[in-house]
């Protein structure tokens, strides 16, 4: 019997770490930007969607958006030949797709102290990778070059000869990438965990979870299961997300979630909405007792894990306070401790009004009210912006480094909680 069926705490070691995001390409740089309090919060870059196209100050605008800042990837290197990508289907492959490889992999050898013997000796009949994501940007980006019948006929409705019609719609086509046989495979959201089996040979199961926000803690609660059952011995999980589109812009713009102001102060009384970000976490679990068996560097243990859905409600997108308390309690309860114990709390702290007000509902629900305050509240995304389907394993990510320097990190933009 595992010891979540036994009831007891879970006993999960975070042995390897690694990451992608705006401002660092690496995990030191990573905790560097979040211990010194760098805001990466920028204006959008010509690379992803040109501001004088899309950009209306008016939230109402049809077609626009109100938003004109984020935090976004610098370039990043990605090496074809080392990642057995042939480069004429770059074009035909998914961002998210290409820039999990080396960050995975990363990961893995992190997993085994850099150390070359121990991971060409490794067991890949139980290893995995599951990663949280959603759908991809080039799916999108296919699906546009799909609309030629409808400009077609609007060049037609509007009097344009067919032959300079079809002149017009060639030229809008080119705009998009062609379609060839790798471009299937390219924009699957699956493929992104797959990807990474087939470079690193991993033989142990891997998928993609798709829970929106929160996708990497889902893709995290499975892999646990996996090492937890005995189907694996060691499981790489992650968060990516690169999808910062225009299309992406629009759907936060319309619902609407985003800052008019342009900034992201989670549990501020300033705080009116948040900022999209983008990025990739991932990490490699194995049992406490198998890591501390190896000799493993343990950056943190997972104890608890809690998940819940609200249930009926007023809207499939409005956060309730006592479904999330549900989640806390469920964590705490297996974990085995009491949340008055707890120093640090990495919320998910989005910055919208709504969001910030259930939230700590929730955690004033099951943490309880005190005389002074004892417990550290806090949210990457005043820094790093929402970074959707990886949103829970960058917070994952700062609260395990904090745990492993022993340090409690600062949350930016909040003068008055």
């Amino acid at each position: 019997m595992s010891p979540t069926e036994a009831g007891g705490p879970l006993s999960v070691a975070v042995v390897g770490v690694a990451s992608l995001l705006p401002g660092s390409q690496d995990v030191r740089g990573f905790w560097r930007d979040v211990v010194t309090g760098r805001d990466l919060l920028d204006e959008v870059p010509p690379s992803h969607w040109l501001i004088s196209d899309y950009h209306d100050p008016d939230p109402t605008a049809a077609d626009r958006t109100y938003a004109r800042r984020g935090a976004f990837l610098d370039p990043f290197r990605y090496d074809p030949i080392r990642y057995g990508t042939s480069p004429a289907v770059l074009s035909a492959t998914d961002t998210a797709q290409l820039l999990a490889l080396p960050v995975a992999e990363r990961a893995l050898t992190d997993a085994v102290g850099g150390d070359p013997e121990r991971l060409a000796g490794l067991d890949r009949e139980r290893a995995g990778v599951i990663v949280g994501t959603g759908a991809l940007e080039l799916l999108l980006q296919m699906a546009c070059r799909m609309q030629r019948p409808v400009w077609l006929n609007a060049l037609r409705g509007s009097g344009v000869a067919e032959p300079l019609a079809r002149q017009i719609c060639d030229r809008i086509a080119g705009h998009y990438v062609p379609w060839q046989e790798a471009t299937f495979p390219g924009l699957l959201a699956n493929v992104v965990a797959g990807r990474i089996a087939n470079r690193l040979d991993l033989h142990g199961t891997n998928c993609a979870v798709d829970a929106a926000c929160a996708s990497s803690l889902a893709a995290l609660s499975h892999a646990v299961a996996e090492l937890e059952l005995g189907r694996a011995d060691l499981m790489l999980v992650g968060g990516v997300d690169t999808f910062n589109d225009i299309t992406m812009f629009t759907c936060f713009s319309k619902t609407p979630a985003l800052s008019p102001t342009g900034d992201c102060r989670p549990f501020s009384d300033r705080a009116d909405g948040t900022m999209l970000g983008e990025g990739l976490v991932f990490f490699a679990l194995k049992r406490l007792a198998d890591a501390e068996r190896d000799g493993d560097q343990v950056y943190a243990v997972l104890r608890g894990l809690g998940s819940s859905s609200d249930g009926a409600g007023n809207a499939i997108y409005a956060p309730a306070p006592q479904g999330q308390a549900r989640a806390l309690r469920r964590a705490y309860d297996q974990a085995g401790y009491a949340p008055r114990t707890v120093e640090l709390v990495e919320g998910h702290g989005t910055g919208t009004p709504a969001g910030d007000a259930a939230e700590v509902a929730a955690l004033t629900e099951v943490f309880g009210r005190a005389e002074r305050p004892w417990c550290a509240l806090g949210s990457a995304k005043s820094q790093f912006g929402h970074t959707k389907s990886a949103a829970g394993a960058v917070g994952l990510l700062k609260t395990v480094l904090a745990l492993h320097h022993k340090v409690l990190p600062p949350t930016i933009k909040v003068t008055r909680p």
